[in-house]
C-alpha cells in the first residue's frame, strides 16, 4: 500500500470517528497533492466553533512536518474562522491531538516525538 494510501485511509478513520460521535466531518480534496488544500480534514458541530484538523501518522517515534505547511493550514484556519489542530496517531497509540504550539522547531520543520505527543495532546474525549 502507497503512503498516499496509508494516509488516505488514516483520513476516512478519522473522518468515521468524528461521524460516529455526532460531528459532521469530511476529507478535503487534494489535501497533501496541492498547495491549494492546506488541510486534512474539516469538522463542525451545531453550536461549536469548527476545527480544521491535519491528519499525520507515524511508525516511528517522531513526526516531522515542514514549517510551510503548517504556515498554511495556519493562515487557511484563520481565513476560515476555524480553529487548528494536529490529529497525529503513532502506531499502537490511537489518536493524540494537539495544539500547534506544543511542537518544538528542528530547524527547517517542526517535530514532535511520541512521548511529547503522550504528554501535551489530549485525547478525542478531551477536546470533542
Amino acid at each position: 500500500m502507497s503512503n498516499k494510501s496509508k494516509g488516505s485511509n488514516t483520513e476516512r478513520e478519522l473522518v468515521s470517528l468524528f461521524t460516529e460521535n455526532g460531528w459532521r466531518a469530511l476529507r478535503v480534496a487534494g489535501s497533501g497533492v496541492n498547495d491549494n488544500s492546506p488541510c486534512d480534514v474539516i469538522v463542525g458541530k451545531a453550536g461549536k466553533k469548527g476545527y480544521a484538523i491535519e491528519v499525520k501518522s507515524s511508525r516511528s517515534s517522531y513526526i516531522y512536518i515542514k514549517k510551510s505547511q503548517i504556515e498554511d493550514f495556519l493562515l487557511f484556519s484563520e481565513m476560515m474562522g476555524l480553529r487548528p489542530i494536529l490529529a497525529l496517531r503513532f502506531i499502537y497509540e490511537g489518536w493524540i491531538f494537539l495544539a500547534l504550539d506544543k511542537l518544538q522547531d528542528s530547524g527547517k520543520n517542526w517535530v514532535i516525538s511520541k512521548d511529547r505527543a503522550q504528554v501535551e495532546g489530549k485525547r478525542f474525549a478531551q477536546i470533542f
